[in-house]
């Protein structure tokens, strides 16, 4: 059964500058259903949300060939400007490999006018014996 998403609309992969650092792209339509009750009136796209942007983007982006990695941890967030409905938020993700195998996804988002957010997730990759323990 596939996860719940907050999000109604799709994170677009863009291509890759290469396999430590990948991009994703969200575009927060007026149609999200989160915006009419986050706000009324002036509704504001959750921070919630673009955890979940930089989620979907990661899973999609993960380096070395991984699978449908496993989300481990969000290690931490910052939002430090708000979206907006009709904003375009671009997700720039740098990777690395833990020394327990895990890959490290630090995300920065932003929009047209700066800085909305930084996220870092880390990530276990599926491998026979993980597999075997589920």
């Amino acid at each position: 059964m596939p996860a719940a998403s907050p999000l109604a609309g799709p994170v677009e992969v863009l291509p890759a500058e290469d396999a430590s650092h990948t991009a994703a792209r969200f575009t927060v339509r007026d149609t999200e259903t989160v915006l009419p009750g986050h706000y009324p009136g002036f509704p504001i796209f959750p921070g919630v949300c673009l955890v979940e942007c930089a989620h979907l983007g990661g899973g999609a982006t993960a380096p070395d060939g991984t699978k449908d990695p496993e989300l481990a941890a969000v290690e931490s967030t910052r939002f430090t400007g708000p979206v907006f409905p009709g904003d375009q938020v671009d997700i720039a993700m740098g990777w690395k490999q833990t020394p327990g195998g895990d890959w490290q996804c630090r995300a920065k988002l932003t929009t047209g006018r700066g800085a909305a957010a930084t996220v870092r997730l880390r990530y276990r990759t599926r491998t026979p014996r993980t597999e075997a323990a589920r």
